[in-house]
């Protein structure tokens, strides 16, 4: 694995109008807003449901799920992983804002998939304090699904375990694929 260059290093991406991409986002910011009508609801998700999923650009959660703005909590890091910072946002999800269901995304062809613990290491190397947190890879990731659904189960801090359902996203052919057994 080829140590990270810092991005301090890299050169910004631009569009071909020489703006960045960040620049094209806002400038579709505006006429999203021109447009945008709010959706009338609280914080609170329209359908009880936290969705925790990885953060790869291919999933298309919304549509994928057919849900609408407003509907769910999405809680997205690198593959979907459930870690304390997730058990976080689902426990302040459910506590403060009323979610009882639980939905959680692997995907096929995941990055975590192919990164080792070393990722810390070379990242120390680089810039001389290992990051406190794990990489969290995987190899097999109906076990890490299964993993995630353990994790949430056996929070003390999650008063709604009862429905915790977890899947694998096909970034081929767009289904989803339920990991039923996890005990």
């Amino acid at each position: 694995m080829s140590t990270p260059t810092p991005s301090s290093t890299r050169p910004a991406t631009r569009t071909p109008d020489r703006s960045t991409v960040t620049d094209a986002l806002i400038r579709a910011n505006r006429d999203y807003a021109r447009t945008f009508r709010a959706p009338g609801t609280d914080a609170r998700p329209v359908l009880g449901v936290a969705v925790v999923a990885c953060m790869d650009a291919r999933l298309d959660l919304h549509a994928a799920l057919g849900l609408g703005l407003g509907d769910c909590h999405t809680i997205r890091n690198a593959g979907g992983v459930v870690t304390d910072d997730t058990i976080r946002s689902l426990t302040i999800s459910q506590r403060a804002l009323g979610t009882r269901s639980v939905v959680l995304i692997h995907h096929t062809g995941c990055g975590l998939q192919t990164l080792t613990e070393e990722f810390r290491y070379e990242l120390e190397q680089e810039v001389g304090q290992r990051p406190a947190w794990a990489v969290e890879s995987f190899r097999d990731v109906d076990q890490d699904v299964r993993q995630s659904m353990r994790r949430v189960c056996t929070s003390p801090f999650l008063p709604h375990t009862e429905d915790v359902r977890g899947f694998v996203f096909d970034v081929g052919c767009g289904r989803l694929r339920e990991i039923r057994d996890f005990d």
